[in-house]
Order: structure tokens, then C-alpha cells, then sequence
């Protein structure tokens, strides 16, 4: 695996996880009794982008070593994926 991919694997697997922790202990502006005029009830109050952020990256790094070290190892290649027999065989060169 090359750096790109690698980065971009772990941006993946960051944003996926960033959109898991994103509605987690959530206060809506209805809930905190201060709703802002032009907004709706269920915007939140205070989104803590920051916080949420940290906790992402310290979830998506471990996520992103067991993804990365299950592809280095090649314990799950591609082959192993092709369940309908598209891929060509392998030569016995």
C-alpha cells in the first residue's frame, strides 16, 4: 500500500466514523430552551466540533490499523472477494 492509499483509506474511515460520533450527545436548541431565529428547534445548541473531531481521530486510527495491517498481510486479498469467478486465474508462470 502506497502513502496515497493509505491516506486515503484513512480519510475514509475518518469521515465515516466522524459521521457516527457526530449526532452523539447532542443538545438541540428546542432541548436547551434558546432557539436562534431562523434556524429550526433541532439544530444543536453546541455541535463541540472539536471534541468530536479528537474522538474521531483517536477511533479512526485504531479502525484504520486493523484495516491497513488486514491489507498489508494480505490475509483478505482480492481473489478471496470474487464470488462470481470474474477474475481471471491466476498463471501458473
Amino acid at each position: 500500500m502506497n502513502p496515497v492509499s493509505a491516506f486515503v483509506l484513512f480519510a475514509v474511515v475518518w469521515a465515516m466514523v466522524f459521521f457516527v460520533v457526530l449526532p452523539l450527545r447532542m443538545t438541540t436548541q428546542g432541548e436547551a430552551g434558546h432557539v436562534v431565529p431562523g434556524t429550526p428547534s433541532s439544530a444543536p445548541a453546541d455541535p463541540q466540533l472539536r471534541r468530536k473531531a479528537k474522538i474521531t481521530t483517536i477511533w479512526a486510527v485504531g479502525i484504520w490499523a486493523i484495516i491497513a495491517g488486514t491489507i498489508l498481510s494480505e490475509a483478505i486479498s482480492v481473489r478471496d472477494l470474487d464470488w462470481f469467478n470474474r477474475m481471471t486465474p491466476i498463471s501458473a508462470d
